[in-house]
């Protein structure tokens, strides 16, 4: 009886072979073969899935440690503990065009890294429901009466005076931002506006509350604060731990360095309202012009900021493009698109002699809407019949003009600069209509595929109107999804498209862009990015501590005198947190000197203003002692930046 011998190059103690002892008779020496082999592959197989599994769930639990951090950020559902001493707490009213919200944010005490930034959250209350409280109308409103602005918005600071402890009141920031309905007001109603709700409300609320906390941002700031909040809750801000993390070469804006740094990718956003189309990304490379014009043109659509608490560390500094195009919304897009319909009609059926669109029994065919509906247009006292057509493509193709691009390089909608995109390497995530046109009536929000999405939208086009108002009524639908949504729903995809891909010169094979309405099934509003950037310079109070830099104090009474690792410059603290000078000293002498100018220029961004309030020269001190250390050199710029009140009472305590 022969025998099976197996033996590899392993050490001898490791040879065996495999008698056929104890085998059936019945099985050949060829089987016996296989089933030898087979054992001996399953077991190679077992040894390598193990190795595997252990792998990956070890990697995966840091992954999933990581995820359940960002998510906790907007899903944390434990009420906020406000017996707890060590949290701390800020306000941000969003004074819209149609409403006002107020949104309070907690955050715990700061590590101490001053490469970390604050970990901000939305606050809850006892019954983990969101502290967020909505009024109407918008501040807009009180345009010819500004005397009862403070009026209208005391119900919101007063709800929010219930939930933050009061204890707490003094050192709560309160940052009343106003966005589109104020923008379109003259200065004058606005100064007027904003002048009653600095003088009135300090005098009821004991809020951190100074003139820069107030004020109508601009559609760059709004965009710019929007990118903020959704790549913290993604986890962008945070450090490199994972090599299969996404990350991206970047050279620092302002930097003296010329090698790139590599950190975390960040995410570009796409918004699409109903009146403007909005896009913002970070530009990681510095960006080389045309023409001078467009380098001018640039400026304005560029924003570089530092979210640390550092200006010496660039580990945090952003160059972040911003672009607005109002008209370009899906219902703002239609109306243009009928407007023109409608002027182009009127006008042939004048040359030509032609009676399209003036009966119902004669309608101009309209490609944009879905088969055999029927749609009017009024205007002047006229009106313009339509029946829709269903025709994607020729609806794409009627639609491209609306876009406006130049056969410039590097412009976009209305021939609008673009810094390039490395399309490879990026992510964008696209809310509002972006969302609504995949996901309502199509169902495949998420992972964008334009080829998925162009077939899905030619057949719903292409679909007569009974029968998709047949699937309405039998709830095939997305709730929320109406018949206007129906209505509109293939004009809107195409122009979804044609503005993602033509206007945005996004390629047709990009699979980056997630559609989405939430993150981490959370909403998340730009206020985040606004509270984020408006107290970055907080963690400076903890960052001292750990590091034990002791400031010396060089004056008792209501003003305190701290030196600086800067020779030449002061902090003077008032009591009670009323005013900052700043004060330069020259060699021995005592001389009054006016304010010297922000270091570093950060836009039109917030917070790079000069301090306001206390006077504009500087007190007559006496010379005192150096300090030295870099954090105080920090603490120095910072306060040239920073809005004061605010850091008063966290450096000056």
């Amino acid at each position: 009886m022969g025998r099976i011998g197996i033996s590899c190059l392993f050490p001898a103690s490791w040879h065996f072979s495999i008698s056929p002892v104890g085998c059936p008779r019945i099985l050949n020496t060829n089987l016996r073969q296989i089933i030898v082999v087979s054992i001996l592959a399953a077991a190679v197989s077992l040894l390598y899935f193990s190795v595997v599994i252990i792998r990956n769930k070890y990697g995966r639990l840091s992954r999933d440690k990581k995820f359940q951090k960002y998510l906790a950020r907007v899903t944390d559902i434990e009420a906020t503990d406000t017996n707890n001493p060590n949290v701390n707490y800020g306000i941000v009213v969003d004074c819209g065009s149609s409403g006002s919200r107020i949104f309070v944010y907690c955050w715990p005490r700061h590590n101490g890294n001053p490469h970390d930034l604050l970990d901000i959250r939305q606050m809850r209350d006892k019954n983990r429901k969101p502290v967020v409280m909505k009024i109407k109308p918008g501040i807009s409103e009180f345009a010819t009466s500004p005397e009862k602005v403070s009026d209208y918005i005391s119900p919101l600071l007063n709800f929010a005076a219930e939930h933050v402890p009061r204890a707490k009141h003094k050192e709560t920031p309160l940052y009343i931002l106003c966005t589109a309905g104020m923008r379109i007001l003259p200065e004058s109603q606005q100064k007027a506006i904003l002048e009653d709700l600095l003088t009135d409300i300090p005098v009821h609320f004991d809020f951190l509350f100074s003139d820069s906390h107030a004020e109508v941002i601009s559609g760059k700031q709004e965009g710019v604060y929007a990118w903020i909040g959704i790549n913290f809750v993604l986890g962008r801000f945070e450090h490199i731990e994972d090599d299969d993390e996404a990350v991206v070469e970047v050279n620092i804006p302002g930097s003296e360095s010329s090698e790139a740094i590599l950190r975390k990718r960040t995410a570009g956003i796409l918004d699409m309202g109903g009146v403007s189309t909005q896009i913002a990304y970070e530009v990681p490379k510095t960006v080389s012009f045309a023409s001078s014009q467009q380098e001018e043109v640039a400026k304005n659509l560029l924003a570089e900021f530092n979210l640390g608490c550092d200006v010496h560390q660039t580990e945090h500094v952003y160059r972040v493009y911003v672009a607005t195009f109002l008209g370009f919304g899906g219902n703002a897009a239609r109306q243009r698109y009928e407007d023109r319909l409608f002027a182009s009609t009127v006008q042939k059926n004048r040359l030509l002699g032609k009676q399209t669109g003036l009966t119902p029994d004669a309608p101009y065919l309209d490609p944009c809407l879905p088969l055999d509906i029927k749609d009017e247009i009024q205007q002047n006292g006229q009106t313009l019949y339509l029946r829709g057509t269903g025709d994607f493509d020729l609806c794409r193709e009627t639609i491209q003009p609306f876009m406006n691009k130049t056969n410039e390089t590097q412009t976009s909608l209305n021939g609008v600069y673009q810094p390039p995109i490395h399309f490879q390497n990026s992510e964008f995530y696209g809310f509002s209509e972006f969302y609504y046109c995949t996901e309502d009536v199509l169902r495949m929000g998420g992972d964008y595929n334009a080829a998925a999405f162009t077939r899905a939208a030619k057949d719903y086009c292409a679909t007569k109107w009974s029968i998709l108002r047949e699937r309405f009524d039998r709830g095939l639908y997305a709730s929320h999804a109406d018949l206007h949504r129906l209505k509109y729903q293939c004009f809107k995809s195409a122009w979804m498209f044609e503005v993602f891909h033509r206007g945005f010169s996004f390629p047709v094979n990009y699979r980056s862009l997630k559609t989405a309405l939430q993150v981490y099934d959370k909403e998340v509003q730009w206020t985040l990015g606004a509270i984020l950037y408006r107290t970055r310079f907080l963690p400076l109070r903890w960052v001292l501590r750990i590091n034990k830099v002791k400031v010396p104090l060089m004056a008792r009474g209501p003003w305190c005198v701290r030196a600086c690792a800067d020779p030449e410059m002061l902090i003077v603290c008032k009591e009670e947190f009323a005013a900052l000078s700043l004060a330069r000293k020259r060699s021995a002498k005592t001389e009054e000197r006016p304010l010297p100018e922000p270091r570093g220029q950060m836009g039109d961004l917030p917070g790079a203003e000069r301090p306001s309030g206390g006077n504009t020269t500087a007190r007559k001190v006496p010379p005192i002692p150096t300090l030295s250390g870099s954090l105080m050199a920090s603490a120095c710029d910072l306060l040239l930046l920073a809005e004061p009140i605010d850091l008063l009472h966290f450096l000056c305590p």
